[in-house]
């Protein structure tokens, strides 16, 4: 009943604002009659860029005019790809040496207007939005009318409740169409939203709320997640008791279970109903903040990274388009949550942005059970599937009938996003999810990048992909090669520290309230060159292959080796879904590496996998290479957006255990029990052997 209890409430809103006619949509400055590119752009530079992977040549020719002249690449992409209120005098203003990036500049835009407005004008019962909720079939479908009247309402509730221009907004809530409504009320009126994961503890939304200085939070009742129901609203209520900035809770309903409301906290959806559906849009200048996304980092304050208007919308646009090859009336189906990076870019701005229709996601891959994902497939016809390689190696561990179970004959594109996919998984879910006949794009990019900047496509019609590989950097990316001297690594079959020498519209401008931690942290380690933190291997046909954290690099007896290297080649076996490879101290070594390994079910003789692995890193690395210790374990440590929390495994086998930090993110804290016993039973079974 939980689960159906919000279709309601969100049938009676949506009901009410189809029962009232709001004034017409204002009339868009420059919004002629659209033209056509090859994928569906408007505007010739669009379509330009759109027709790289259909004409010889041309890719190639784009890529180098976008690293030669940035400005009259993204100048004409900008002009029309956007709608604006002022045009931009200056396309770019960038020094990597002090970390100042500007773009656009001059310009006057409304995000909002470009995700709705736009759309409503021409086609307003497009769906916009499909919200795929926890219980397969009840999907709820919102069009571009109801959204951007809903935003409106919502704008307007913010606007009456004392939020202005500049003022910082905590969203603390799932993936939800309110959810999407809440972040564009924010851009629509000049305020900076801050969504915060739903399921963080009230500790760490409590520290993201005051580094914000947020007035308000937005958030609802309850949320529901495989079937299970999460008390938000007490999270909140316990956050707050820290939190001197906020004066007010706008509280919406995801189950009609009641919950406390004190003084400063208001019933979201009544306050909406008494609202126009129309709200004038602020005009935004290009550079103006339009949200914070706090890094998930589980030592130190806090880091809100900045993104900007113009910039990075048209980055978030460009890439939706062109990386997935995207075409009108397709179904977009990215099922990031939207507390992460993946989920403002390619759930909300970018899908939105071009007038697509974007899935929102609030279920898991295994609820209720592990066809979950194809059988949305299979109901919602979705084009283009973008998911985590955490949850695909997960869906291996469970076989392929349920996969094929499911007709995902719609399919067009799969991505994989959120760290290195491995060869096993990037297989699997080409051949059997894909029928061999889907194009995979495994995607690298960031936070700090607001989209993705390698990924195999866009490129020439046909061009090669080369499996578990982001291989070819985006239009106006220049990825370089550092050395431990801090010199440039020329030529192919090397590896490096993976930086970028030239700005991009989409990447960050700061961190909130504190850019020398910025420059700091990304411009100070090979100066005049942004550095992502992650390993880099260039193959000899020029294309990219992320090796993993630098932090994630373990020297052993002086060869530096990354963690992802190694699971990797183990990852490779077809007994081994999973692992997860940290460095520990070795009195020799100086380091080691520590392998953990899930195994299939149907795996009985662990002693022999475990050779065969030792066997494997020894012949597709190095003998050096190969873990001194392999422990079998049932699960992984993972957060609840599916990364696996490599810092925890590490305290366990260094004796650290004791203060293992903030454990809120974990989906299940008792797998720390579990692998501490797995380890101990195996330590006990070392000294009897003795």
């Amino acid at each position: 009943m939980a689960a159906r209890s919000l279709g309601r409430r969100v049938g009676r809103l949506l009901g009410s604002l189809r029962g009232r006619s709001g004034q017409p949509v204002r009339p868009l400055r420059g919004m002629g009659a659209p033209r056509r590119g090859a994928s569906g752009l408007s505007g010739s530079a669009p379509a330009a860029a759109a027709a790289a992977a259909a004409q010889p040549g041309l890719y190639p020719a784009l890529s180098a005019q976008a690293a030669r002249e940035p400005a009259a690449f993204w100048g004409p992409l900008a002009r029309d790809t956007l709608v604006w209120d002022t045009p931009f005098h200056t396309v770019w203003d960038c020094d990597f040496s002090n970390a100042k990036i500007g773009w656009f500049l001059g310009g006057q835009l409304n995000v909002s207007v470009n995700c709705l407005d736009q759309h409503v004008q021409k086609s307003p019962e497009s769906v916009a939005l499909i919200w795929e909720r926890d219980e397969p079939g009840t999907e709820v479908r919102i069009t571009y009318r109801e959204l951007l009247e809903t935003t409106c309402r919502l704008a307007n509730t913010l606007k009456r409740y004392g939020i202005r221009r500049g003022d910082r907004v905590a969203i603390y809530m799932p993936v939800s169409p309110l959810a999407v409504a809440s972040m564009l009320a924010c851009a629509r009126i000049g305020a900076v939203h801050t969504v915060i994961f739903a399921g963080f503890s009230a500790e760490s939304l409590a520290g993201r709320i005051n580094d914000a200085k947020c007035k308000v939070v937005i958030t609802f009742n309850q949320a529901l997640r495989a079937g299970r129901v999460l008390e938000l609203k007490r999270i909140v209520d316990e956050a707050l008791k820290r939190c001197p900035s906020v004066q007010h809770v706008l509280v919406a309903h995801r189950t009609d279970n009641r919950v406390h409301m004190g003084d400063r906290d208001i019933p979201l959806e009544q306050e909406m109903d008494k609202e126009a559906p129309v709200c004038a849009p602020e005009s935004m200048g290009s550079e103006d903040m339009l949200f914070m996304l706090y890094t998930s980092g589980s030592t130190g304050t806090p880091k809100g990274l900045v993104h900007t208007q113009a910039g990075y919308l048209l980055y978030a646009a460009m890439t939706h388009k062109l990386v997935f090859d995207h075409k009108p009336g397709d179904i977009f189906g990215c099922v990031a949550d939207i507390g992460w990076i993946t989920g403002h870019s390619y759930v909300v701005y970018g899908p939105l942005c071009n007038g697509a229709t974007s899935v929102l996601f609030e279920s898991t891959p295994v609820y209720p059970d592990a066809g979950r994902y194809w059988e949305t497939v299979q109901r919602l016809k979705i084009n283009q599937f973008y998911g985590a390689p955490t949850a695909v190696r997960l869906l291996l561990k469970h076989g392929d009938a349920w996969v094929k179970k499911y007709d995902r004959s719609s399919l067009r594109t799969l991505g994989s996003v959120g760290e290195p996919i491995n060869y096993e998984a990037w297989e699997w879910l080409y051949r059997v999810v894909g029928d061999s006949r889907c194009t995979l794009v495994d995607t690298w990019w960031q936070t700090e990048t607001g989209g993705i900047c390698i990924a195999p496509r866009p490129s020439e019609k046909g061009a090669e992909i080369l499996p578990a590989m982001a291989m070819r950097p985006f239009f106006g990316i220049i990825p370089v090669l550092m050395d431990e001297k801090g010199d440039v690594v020329q030529g192919g079959n090397v590896s490096g520290a993976l930086c970028i020498s030239q700005a991009w519209p989409g990447m960050a401008r700061t961190i909130y309230g504190d850019h020398q931690r910025f420059v700091d942290a990304y411009f100070k380690a090979y100066p005049g060159y942004y550095f992502t933190g992650d390993g880099a291997y260039r193959t000899e046909g020029g294309y990219y292959q992320i090796t993993g954290r630098m932090d994630d690099v373990i020297n052993i007896s002086g060869h530096r080796l990354g963690t992802a290297e190694i699971e990797d080649a183990m990852a490779n076996h077809p007994a081994v879904p999973e692992t997860a490879v940290i460095g520990y101290p070795h009195d020799i070594k100086g380091e080691a590496a520590f392998a953990f390994i899930v195994l299939k079910d149907d795996s009985s003789d662990s002693d022999a996998v475990v050779k065969e692995l030792k066997s494997a890193v020894a012949t597709k690395i190095a003998k050096y290479a190969v873990p001194d210790q392999v422990l079998v374990v049932k699960r992984l440590p993972k957060t609840r957006s599916g990364k696996v929390m490599r810092r925890l495994l590490r305290k366990i086998i260094t004796s650290e255990a004791q203060d293992l930090g903030d454990t809120t993110t974990l989906e299940d804290p008792s797998v720390i029990t579990e692998i501490q016993r797995a380890y101990q039973k195996c330590k006990d079974k070392q000294a009897a052997a003795k």
